[in-house]
């Protein structure tokens, strides 16, 4: 007598080739029944024999699609109904999707193949793929994942096309995106090419003699725009600094394989590893060759692999074997994604538009990521891993975290799985802001959850873009959830820890604190489940001028050196300050346009200004970078004092040490190893006093700060003395990319907070 049992697969499951995966696997087993894509992820149906159905599971668990994530198995015994055949049945709908959407994936080994094989039917179609790779996120319109709920529902397959996607022993069965250049969409060149002119082929070959020319190339990828020109040409790459407004900030490089990759940047097995993911992001890792154009004053490249066919085709038809490959934008504006306005916004930047004719369903960044002290970091967070669940909360309904202002990302949890957005970028950019309600507007429909039903929560500062727009929304229910808080909850909702007590240091550059204060140096113990308590910070500083001292290393050391007794004469040499400092000085006394902080942030500007950066910044974070590859040069050296006192940690000490030593003619490098550290140093001092008091042996590390790899390898190195075990962020990033997941974690179990001035009873 035939046995029978039904299974649910939870995870990313859809769009992988899990069904056609599941059917060969049946029917190897001799099994029938039938399996379709539903709301939670994949159901299966079986009956046959009891050892069929055993390896059945076991292989299921064992040898899933090399895209697919399981995340969870469910396999219950059933009664078997009669089947005689195995099958693929059309999806199901009726309740919430809460399926997880497959990010886009690499082109993959077997699609190369064809791609460049003159025998084969694709042969240099730029749209290639199968159900091991291609479009994913980039081209849902709505689940479950079927093509009429894609960007290619209106590219009706052709005869060929349609018997591989109806073939359940294809690589081809159910790829949603599935075409070929009679059927399918093609690429053309604007305004030399047209799509009825040359074709794809042509249009390629034509837009690589445009970068070998020197010329910047628009070219539509996956999730959006890119603007490329060959990174080895000088006036290149001056000419697209010059015309997208980016003055200093780095440029990702594309390197036509990973022989190139390796002559760019030096690999450790494990850059390697995050290099060639599935993820495909760009990877930072320190620089064999110079590039002063790419990355000025840098030390470091980022660079990435091709992950599209069409990538490869540019490459094959000539185009320079290493290209910039930054996104197509004005710096601060979000990606270009959609043809008719990337035509208007990039006019002028581009000389030429390589132009695909397959719609792009949202905007989807690249990545970046790092191998560092602590492992694998992702500093943003966009194609490859996003909308990927990242973590599992113990929710009942829905829980919408807006995120931060800056690098902004969202998170929608729903039943009990989180799911954290793309890169969204810097509010204050009207373009980012619009891009930043889509993204709202778009999770919140794909999971088809109502507006009345959410728990809406949003960043503690009242005058952030996120949290007015919170109030717009409509919703019954919305909280706060203080800055520094949500950057600790990230680490702990990751892992999966809400009952864990920790300590949690939150290094950044500004959050509102619940004093209505800048925060930036703090230190907390609690847990996620019973809150974050602050017990030590940095202290108290000034910051003249508000906003404008982020911008300006000596206007941000004002307010921090006007504390330090015996400070020297920083107007004159080295120092050298310019007149603005004079000029912030000036309000320090009178409390006038003055705020207080405890920014870690302002604090390694501070310090930079000391040690030769005096100007304006032109990318946030720029005079922290500047003085961690200053550091980097130099031989380890005595640290600097940075006391804890009073449950303060002191700067004091430590800024006249730096000035004093720069007065001395100390080599600057070795100045600037001195202060990094210091300031681990006294960090771990503070932390080992705190760890004894509250009984704790697990520290928290996140912030911005933190992406300093120099600091976190003295760090470590400090805290295994002391015999604490260290915590980073990994699945989202340490900087405000991360904070949405960390305010929908404390949300889960109502830690909210409150601003300055306001009890919780008027807040309800």
């Amino acid at each position: 007598m035939a046995s029978a049992c039904s299974i649910r697969v939870r995870g990313v499951v859809q769009g992988v080739g899990f069904r056609p995966f599941v059917y060969r696997l049946a029917c190897a087993n001799t099994l029938s029944g039938w399996v379709l894509n539903a709301e939670e992820g994949i159901e299966i149906h079986l009956e046959g024999a009891e050892t069929g159905l055993e390896a059945f599971v076991r292989d299921l668990r064992a040898q899933p699609p090399p895209a697919a994530s399981i995340a969870e198995i469910d396999v219950r015994r059933t009664e078997p109904v009669g089947v005689h055949e195995f099958t693929i049945r059309s999806s199901q709908q009726g309740e919430r999707p809460t399926v997880r959407i497959s990010p886009d994936l690499p082109v993959c080994n077997d699609c190369l193949r064809e791609l460049f094989d003159p025998s084969n039917r694709r042969y240099l179609y730029p749209y290639i793929n199968c159900t091991n790779c291609g479009p994913r996120y980039s081209v849902v319109l709505g689940l479950p994942y079927d093509r009429p709920k894609t960007t290619m529902k209106d590219w009706p397959l052709d005869e060929h096309c349609t018997a591989e996607y109806t073939n359940p022993g294809d690589r081809r069965f159910h790829a949603q995106p599935v075409a070929c250049s009679a059927c399918g969409p093609n690429y053309y060149l604007h305004p030399h090419l047209h799509s009825n002119d040359g074709g794809s082929g042509g249009s390629i070959r034509r837009a690589a003699e445009v970068l070998r020319a020197g010329g910047i190339l628009a070219v539509k990828g996956l999730g959006g725009y890119h603007l490329a020109c060959d990174a080895r040409n000088p006036a290149a790459v001056a000419a697209l600094r010059d015309r997208k407004y980016r003055k200093e900030k780095p440029f990702a490089l594309m390197a036509k394989d990973i022989a190139v990759a390796r002559t760019l940047v030096e690999l450790s097995a494990d850059s390697q590893l995050l290099l060639t993911s599935a993820a495909r992001p760009i990877v930072l890792a320190p620089a064999r060759i110079g590039l002063p154009e790419v990355a000025p004053g840098n030390n470091e490249l980022g660079v990435m692999l091709p992950y599209t066919p069409l990538h490869h085709l540019l490459f094959a038809a000539g185009a320079p074997e290493i290209l910039v490959m930054t996104s197509a934008n004005r710096s601060s504006e979000p990606i270009a994604y959609e043809d008719d306005d990337a035509l208007q916004r990039l006019a002028g930047i581009a000389d030429s538009f390589l132009i695909g004719q397959r719609p792009i369903a949202r905007r989807v960044d690249d990545s970046v990521a790092r191998v560092g002290a602590c492992g694998p970091v992702i500093l943003r967070r966009a194609r490859g891993y996003a909308p990927g669940a990242v973590a599992s909360l113990p929710t009942v309904r829905p829980i919408l975290a807006l995120g931060a202002d800056l690098k902004n990302s969202i998170t929608l949890a729903v039943d009990g799985q989180a799911f954290v957005s793309q890169h969204i970028g810097d509010l204050d950019h009207y373009q980012s802001f619009r891009a930043f309600q889509e993204t709202i507007e778009d999770l919140v429909s794909m999971y088809e959850v109502r507006w009345d039903e959410l728990l809406l929560v949003c960043d503690l500062h009242p005058q952030y873009l996120s949290t007015c727009h919170a109030a717009t929304l409509g919703v019954p229910e919305s909280h706060a959830v203080q800055h520094h808080r949500a950057h600790v909850a990230s680490v702990l909702a990751e892992r999966g820890e809400w009952t864990k007590r920790v300590i949690g240091v939150s290094f950044d550059g500004t959050g509102y604190g619940d004093d209505g204060s800048i925060w930036g140096g703090e230190i907390f113990v609690g847990s996620v489940q019973d809150g974050f308590e602050r017990v030590a910070h940095l202290r108290r500083a000034v910051l003249a001028g508000g906003d404008a001292a982020a911008k300006n290393p000596v206007q941000a050391a004002a307010g921090f050196l006007a504390q330090v007794d015996g400070i020297p004469d920083v107007l004159s040499s080295p120092f050298d300050f310019p007149e603005r400092y004079c000029h912030a000085l000036e309000l320090v006394p009178k409390d006038v346009r003055t705020f207080g902080t405890t920014s870690v942030g302002r604090l390694f500007d501070t310090a930079a200004a000391l040690v030769g950066f005096t100007r304006e910044i032109t990318f946030e974070g720029q005079a922290a970078i500047w003085l961690e590859q200053l550091a980097r040069g130099a031989p380890l050296t005595e640290p600097y004092p940075f006391s804890f006192v009073d449950d303060e940690l002191d700067f004091r000490p430590l800024l006249l040490a730096v000035a004093q030593d720069r007065v001395r003619g100390r080599n600057v490098r070795e100045i600037a190893r001195a202060f990094h550290r210091g300031i681990a140093q006294g960090l771990c001092d503070a932390l080992h006093v705190i760890a004894g008091s509250y009984a704790l042996d697990t520290v928290v590390l996140s912030g911005g700060v933190f992406q300093n790899e120099l600091l976190l390898e003295d760090l470590k190195s400090h805290l295994a003395q002391e015999s604490l075990q260290a915590w980073t962020n990994h699945a989202v990033p340490p900087n405000d990319g991360g904070i949405s997941l960390g305010q929908a974690a404390l949300a889960a179990f109502g830690r909210f907070d409150v601003p300055a001035g306001m009890n919780h009873d008027q807040k309800k």
